[in-house]
């Protein structure tokens, strides 16, 4: 985005008047004339645009979108604004008569050399508003203009463009959203990698990106290849070949050099069942690439860039005749190409590749600093690894230095080495190196043969460390930091995506079940369920489940529950029109992570399709199979007190949320789904496999990342009372903070942590500080998801019984204390058990009382933390 200063000198660069100037300040500091709404089909949503630093609105995902991202991407777009403020266009309707409107256009766009507004309509649309009045819209050539629009713009010296959906290249739009993790934040590349990259296609003219991905291929991952081509070390023509099918695209050095090799080659007739794709050909005097060989026709490209599509039939019979010559390119033998690549050092590789840049521009008769005997000796060498090897390239690789650096130990002093190093060094005594040598030493000597130097020694060491060395020396823990990662699926973007967390979706739904009280055993009502679903693999990313309504806090909690499994987060999510999904909060944390949001029409189902099957599914395989199923509810004038669902539940929270979560990532996730042919698991981990792992993208579940998917109550603030805090939930939090003056009374921002009912935070002095309840050590020794649960029973148990009804932090702290009691019930139980088992049984019984005595102060927990207090401990009484 433009600095002022940099907007004056764009403004003086172009010759823009005082008008002119003082429309585009207008547009730079206003906010969007008005949020956009979708209407009964379009897919509306919100774009991160990096360009601008902020959200950019989008009314269709097929129509502004795609301009959304040529914009981002278009090195000529300084900046650009959605929904600029209103402007009037005056125009006469068919019938004569004068006409005001006023239009809010979608795009105003500042590029280097010129600025205007532009609007987005698909193909057909233009068409009907052209028949309706041609006064406003209209075809002139092969573009649609608005006339009152290009009026308005002439007197500032702007334009107006109209962006038909027919002029859109779905191929880029394709690459586009397939590149942009690289594209926003591209992993740095390793030189050595960079440059076995170039040498591999230098070697392989022509080369497909499957060959550069394959295994056998260039020996570069995939996220380092994809890298190299967001930031242009690479050349991909993404505007003319998809990247998921990577056996069809052609991956060159430079955008000027064709596919093809650009040395002279030897000539050689076409043969069908030698021909590749890259390819060049020769026919009647005219050169065309191969771009595809189909099963009953041949896609060739001509030197105007025009494609051809030859029947096969037709292309042998030219064939017979000699018409059709082929460049050479092939290579004799892959294997051996690819080995010396692999041994060539960061250095060879680099001094080839110049020498190559250099063959080639002299052949193209350019000038290069490298004086002619050396070119000369340099094409001399290509010619002769090319008629040896199949590979000119090869010949420029810098000849190996002489001398034998082999081994020189015999093969006995190097297998006892080995040995000793495995049995000796690499175990839980953490010998040192030298004292394992020395016993290495004393067991050559008896056997009589040569004993390597300490040097040696330690070299050999040094090579085998890694995970492995450590987790035998030092244990998996220590060893844990270097354990790698493994990764367990009309020419438009596909409506699921090309990869996996592409696209997800985001839904909830009421379990089909009632839920009991774990205490009481009184019916508390049907929980709700928020599903993240990856539509590609159609796997289940993370679950909340909650007796609260769908709510922005089940969206946050079902993120933060992705990047707790995946460390991931989608690029698209796709949401319906609810209000849970429209807070400031849910979109801030989309943006923070740049993750584009796309709200699908209300009432349209399938635009949610992959979400909405698995409800069905889950009902089908799971809720419906559970005692106390809503299922009869469905006739509810056959229900009788008997065979009421209400009477027939029998699962808690607690019970129901583990057996879920169960289901939906090992039951469900192994399952064959009906639409991928395979299991959701499987799919997935073969997209990762074949599209890369961007672990660049990585997420990491730290104190920033937490804060940024709190949730807050629906009142948002809450009132700091002196002494006591803030009250969260019916809970009091304490901070520091809070014994200012300054601060006591007022009403401040918060945010609780549903996973920890200890902790929560407040924003106070311009920064959120860390608060603790004043039952923090009661809270705080319980699991995350106890909490949750714990808290999620008390609160419906005590709404059943009054709406009025407070919940108190000891009535809370009350609550887990008796679990924690019926834990040590249920195991003393089982070693009395024992007990008989040797003794006579004797009887006995056992009473329980609670008590409550006065709290007492402890020390603080930590700098800034409230003193707090402390439950008093719980008195049994009773006799055995």
């Amino acid at each position: 985005m433009l600095s002022q200063e940099d907007f004056l000198a764009w403004a003086r660069q172009n010759n823009l008047s005082e008008d002119a100037q003082s429309v585009a300040q207008n547009v730079r500091s206003s906010e969007p004339a008005r949020r956009v709404g979708g209407g009964r089909h379009n897919v509306t949503g919100r774009y991160p645009s990096r360009k601008m630093g902020v959200t950019i609105q989008f009314e269709s995902h097929r129509v502004e979108l795609p301009a959304i991202y040529e914009l981002e991407h278009d090195d000529e777009v300084l900046e650009y604004f959605d929904q600029p403020p209103s402007f009037k266009l005056d125009y006469c309707t068919p019938k004569g008569r004068r006409l005001g409107v006023l239009h809010t256009p979608d795009f105003f766009v500042i590029r280097k050399k010129e600025a205007g507004w532009e609007e987005c309509k698909t193909e057909e649309e233009l068409h009907l508003l052209s028949e309706r009045n041609s006064n406003r819209y209209c075809r002139q050539g092969e573009r649609w203009i608005c006339a009152p629009g290009d009026a308005y713009a002439n007197r500032f010296g702007f334009y107006y463009r109209v962006r038909s959906s027919a002029e859109i290249n779905w191929i880029f739009q394709r690459n586009i959203q397939f590149l942009e993790d690289y594209l926003r934040s591209a992993q740095a590349v390793s030189p050595l990698s960079k440059q076995r990259a170039q040498a591999y296609i230098a070697a392989r003219p022509g080369c497909s990106l499957a060959d550069l991905l394959s295994p056998s291929g260039s020996g570069v991952n995939q996220d380092d290849i994809y890298s190299l081509i967001a930031c242009g070390d690479l050349y991909v023509d993404i505007s003319s070949a998809s990247l998921s099918d990577a056996d069809k695209v052609i991956v060159t050095l430079e955008k000027t050099l064709t596919p093809t090799a650009v040395l002279p080659a030897s000539k050689r007739h076409v043969n069908l069942s030698t021909a590749r794709t890259g390819d060049s050909l020769s026919w009647d005097g005219k050169d065309y690439q191969i771009l595809n060989i189909g099963c009953t026709a041949i896609t060739l490209l001509n030197d105007q860039r025009t494609v051809l599509d030859v029947p096969l039939p037709a292309f042998e019979e030219y064939i017979k005749g000699k018409g059709i010559i082929i460049a050479g390119s092939g290579i004799r033998d892959d294997n051996e190409v690819r080995q010396r690549l692999i041994q060539a050092s960061e250095a060879d590789l680099a001094a080839a590749n110049y020498r190559f840049q250099m063959v080639s521009q002299s052949m193209r008769a350019e000038e290069i600093p490298v004086a002619a005997r050396t070119v000369r000796r340099w094409i001399a060498a290509y010619r002769v690894a090319e008629a040896l090897h199949g590979s000119g390239y090869l010949g420029l690789l810098p000849k190996p230095r002489p001398g034998n650096r082999s081994s020189k130990l015999p093969e006995r002093s190097r297998m006892l080495m080995t040995e000793f190093i495995e049995r000796d060094y690499e175990t839980l005594k953490q010998k040192t190196r030298y004292s394992t040598w020395a016993a290495f030493q004393l067991a050559c000597e008896r056997e009589q043969i040569p004993v390597p130097s300490y040097k040696t020694f330690s070299q050999a060491v040094h090579q085998r460390a890694g995970f492995q060395q450590t987790m035998k020396r030092r244990g998996p823990r220590a060893a844990y930091q270097q354990e790698p990662f493994f990764w367990e699926l009309e020419q438009r973007t596909p409506r699921h995506g090309d990869r996996p967390f592409e696209i997800a979706h985001i839904d909830h739904t009421q379990a089909d079940v009632w839920v009991v009280c774990s205490q009481t055993g009184r019916v508390l009502g049907r929980p709700w369920v928020t599903f993240l679903s990856d539509a590609f693999s159609r796997r289940i990313l993370a679950l909340w489940i909650t007796f609260d309504p769908p709510s922005y806090r089940s969206c946050m909690m079902v993120l933060r529950e992705c990047v707790r499994r995946h460390s991931r987060l989608p690029q698209i999510i796709v949401v319906d029109g609810g209000k849970d999904f429209q807070s400031t909060y849910f979109e801030t944390l989309l943006a923070r992570y740049e993750i584009t949001k796309k709200t699908r029409p209300s009432a349209k189902a399938r635009f949610g399709s992959t979400c909405e099957r698995i409800f069905g599914t889950a009902n089908q395989h799971f809720f419906h199979n559970l005692a106390g199923n809503t299922q009869l509810s469905r006739s509810s004038r056959q229900i009788t007190k008997s065979v009421d669902p209400r009477n027939q539940a029998v699962w808690t929270l607690k019970e129901l949320s583990e057996h879920l979560i169960e289901y939906a990532y090992e039951v469900y996730d192994t399952l064959d789904h009906p639409a991928l042919g395979q299991s959701p698991r499987e799919a997935f981990e073969a997209g990762i496999i074949r599209t890369g792992p961007r672990a660049h993208r990585r997420i990491a579940y730290d104190q920033e990342f937490l804060i940024f998917t709190l949730p807050t109550t629906r009142k948002r603030v809450a009132k700091i009372s002196p002494g006591r805090g803030v009250k969260i939930n019916h809970l009091y939090y304490w901070n520091e903070q809070f014994r200012s003056p300054a601060y006591e009374m007022q009403l401040v921002p918060i945010r609780y942590d549903p996973f920890d009912v200890g902790t929560a935070f407040a924003f106070v002095g311009k920064q959120w500080v860390e608060c603790h309840s004043e039952y923090f050590a009661t809270f705080h020794g319980h699991s995350e998801r106890e909490m949750h649960l714990a808290t999620e029973e008390l609160k419906k148990r005590w709404q059943n019984h009054s709406g009025q009804f407070p919940v108190t932090a000891k009535k809370l702290a009350a609550f887990l204390e008796a679990i924690e009691i019926e834990e040590s019930i249920l195991a003393q139980r089982l070693a009395d058990l024992e007990t008989r088992s040797l003794e006579c049984p004797a009887r006995a019984s056992t009473k329980i009382q609670i008590g409550y005595p006065r709290p007492v102060l402890v020390p603080q927990i930590e700098s800034g933390a409230a003193p707090m207090r402390q439950q008093g401990s719980i008195h049994t009484y009773g006799e055995l």
